[in-house]
């Protein structure tokens, strides 16, 4: 956590004890933090409002369980439903494991045992705060995908994009699990949102782990928590991931690169919902949503005997394959005007679109990390462009510098033909026979990119409906999805 989120922070005290509360306000004070002190149930509920009223909220609460008239619990429960943005940790002189699950379900970020340990209070509390900033990253993210820039426009127009978004609208409501395919930067975290965003679950946590970077010593813990001793370094008990997603989506990101251990481990867990944390005897049982996504073709890392196929069939229910940016170029410019417009919003700044060259340059490159390199092209030209429209001057040098456009990758021209020969003998070709071969693999490169939409191919190739039509009946294009590139 940074510095100044931690020296900004806001946190109230909520215990009967007086001087515990002010024990724990000169602590979080010295620490850096804001603290306020409510001695019961009704006054930490008024503070709480009167703080939102006047714009400066309480990230965190810190709340004794054990209080007389309304109880820690029921504060609890209250908080979850009128202050979903601030973070609880609970307190209590007498922990049970029983108990600690029952504040961890009704949406405790942490539960702590009096007498308090400052470091386990620093830690509980800097966890607090990254849990309600990711809350409140959930939030601003459904506002823009149920806002102005609706999952269509962030989705895409291309035909594929569209057949996914349909079914995020269909598996939503379920619990079915959903499996994810595709490269690294394809936007299956934002998927895994959407579906979760679009669920009953949207009110409650929705938890992104990637397996691929915690070390597989690390990831038990991490998914189902431990107790105390459970191994060297476990000071306190921990709760894991899926305790966290209780009644919520938990997105298990990378799941190829779960070790064969950990699979089994995964595959239970999903048949019966339910586990141990590491070094406990106690089960606990879970509901969670549960959303994956390999960037690796499971199939081939079953058949090569790298991950279990008891595991792949459970978790393959419903499969979701995102397809890379460079097979959906009509898509740039939207992307690219979406992400333009979520930075300006950030920057503050306004902005009045690409220029045509910008946007040109931005169709032509491959971007080998999709999505995300996009957005990262963007966000790079919104902070140093110094007019209000984005030209190719604001772009790096690796796109403006790519003249290659994505629809003619792959294309073999006669210039490419004469150029290897000297690896096979040359076949005499009519020159009006051979220029028609790469023109002919354009305009099908172009059908397939936009969905077969004479329309759009048109646009996007710079020449009207009618000629398109012309040179598809000259070149003996015709049919619609069923064609393919060979020819």
């Amino acid at each position: 956590m940074s510095e100044p989120k931690t020296k900004r922070a806001r946190v109230l005290i909520v215990d009967d004890d007086p001087i515990v509360a002010e024990s724990l306000s000169e602590f979080l004070r010295e620490a850096g933090y804001e603290p306020a002190t409510a001695l019961d149930a009704r006054e930490a509920k008024e503070t709480l409002g009167e703080a939102e009223k006047g714009e400066r909220p309480f990230g965190v609460v810190i709340c004794d369980i054990a209080m007389p008239g309304t109880g820690g619990m029921e504060l609890l429960r209250e908080i979850g439903k009128q202050h979903k943005a601030t973070a609880v940790v609970m307190l209590t002189g007498f922990g049970t494991v029983e108990v600690a699950v029952e504040a961890l379900r009704l949406g405790a970020v942490d539960f702590l045992t009096k007498p308090v340990v400052d470091d386990e209070l620093r830690i509980a509390l800097e966890r607090a705060l990254r849990h309600q900033a990711l809350m409140a990253e959930n939030h601003t993210l459904r506002r823009r995908l149920e806002g102005r820039f609706g999952l269509d426009r962030i989705v895409g127009a291309d035909h594929r994009m569209q057949r996914i978004y349909e079914l995020i609208e269909a598996v939503a409501p379920s619990r079915t699990t959903v499996l994810m395919t595709g490269e690294s930067g394809t936007g299956k975290s934002l998927i895994a949102s959407a579906i979760h965003q679009r669920s009953p679950r949207a009110g409650r946590a929705f938890v992104e782990v990637s397996c691929g970077s915690i070390p597989e010593t690390l990831l038990e813990s991490e998914l189902f928590g431990h107790v105390k001793g459970a191994f060297t370094g476990a000071h306190a008990d921990k709760a894991g991931r899926f305790l966290a997603a209780d009644g919520g989506t938990l997105f298990l990101d990378e799941i190829n690169s779960a070790s064969p251990g950990m699979q089994l481990k995964l595959l239970r867990v999903l048949q019966e919902r339910k586990f141990e944390p590491v070094g406990s005897n106690e089960t606990i049982e879970v509901d969670v949503r549960v959303i994956l996504a390999s960037n690796q073709p499971l199939e081939e890392l079953v058949a090569r005997g790298q991950f279990r196929q008891d595991l792949y069939y459970r978790i393959n229910v419903v499969k979701v394959e995102l397809p890379p940016l460079r097979e959906r170029v009509s898509d740039v410019p939207s992307l690219a005007e979406h992400f333009l417009a979520v930075h300006a919003d950030e920057l503050g700044r306004t902005f009045a679109g690409f220029s045509t060259e910008a946007l040109d340059a931005l169709r032509r490159y491959s971007y080998p990390g999709n999505v995300r390199e996009l957005a990262n092209i963007v966000e790079r030209a919104a902070v140093l462009a110094r007019g209000q429209t984005i030209g190719v001057q604001d772009l790096p040098e690796s796109v403006v510098a790519n003249r290659g456009h994505a629809l003619l990758d792959g294309v073999r021209t006669p210039r490419d033909a004469e150029a290897s020969d000297d690896d096979g003998e040359w076949t005499p070709t009519p020159l009006v026979e051979a220029l028609k071969m790469p023109e002919r693999r354009i305009i099908l490169r172009a059908l397939e990119a936009n969905g077969w939409n004479r329309q759009q191919t048109a646009d996007d190739l710079g020449i009207n409906r009618t000629t398109l039509y012309k040179k598809m009946k000259t070149l003996g294009i015709e049919g619609g999805e069923d064609e393919r590139l060979a020819g």
